[in-house]
């Protein structure tokens, strides 16, 4: 196996799987798609221009297969009458529960504003490429971003509201 490839994997693959963990809504999901997008550049390594960072190029094709997933699943996916028990943030410490809370949120959100804000806020991305990664103008994307915000206000438990502003590393400004 290629070292370059190891090394890229070994510092920047536990970003890439967090990047995965807030678009996809869950933690197995996102290892799977994040396993399935290395094998993919793994495929093209050898062509890249490995001097600049391949991370744009991982960030693409996380959200390109993630999308195809999606639309995917969409499809066969066969609404439940009930829900799933799911462990709640109790058991949590602060930090935990606001990720936790901050994860739920996403996961409820539409993929696209989903997409917009993880891409916007998680990994810091500029909107023109946001724009460029999601296939849509800068204009969807600040759509998608200020309903994703809104939305998020909405789903956000108040008590993680401190004295008027959310809570310190939310994310949700």
């Amino acid at each position: 196996m290629d070292a370059d490839f190891v090394d890229f994997v070994r510092h920047r693959g536990d970003h890439h799987l967090r990047t995965a963990v807030l678009l996809t809504g869950d933690w197995q999901t996102a290892e799977d798609l994040v396993q399935s997008c290395l094998g993919k550049l793994y495929q093209v390594w050898h062509r890249l221009d490995t001097s600049s960072e391949p991370d744009a190029y991982l960030r693409r094709i996380l959200v390109n297969t993630y999308r195809s997933w999606w639309r995917a699943r969409w499809r066969r996916e066969i609404p439940r009458a009930e829900l799933p028990d799911l462990p709640g943030p109790n058991d949590l410490g602060e930090a935990r529960a606001v990720a936790e809370d901050v994860r739920n949120a996403l996961a409820k959100l539409p993929v696209r504003q989903r997409t917009a804000l993880v891409l916007r806020f998680f990994a810091d991305l500029p909107e023109t490429e946001v724009a460029d990664l999601m296939g849509c103008s800068a204009g969807t994307v600040k759509t998608h971003t200020h309903r994703g915000l809104q939305a998020m206000r909405r789903l956000i438990s108040p008590d993680m509201v401190v004295n008027g502003t959310e809570a310190e590393g939310s994310g949700i400004r």
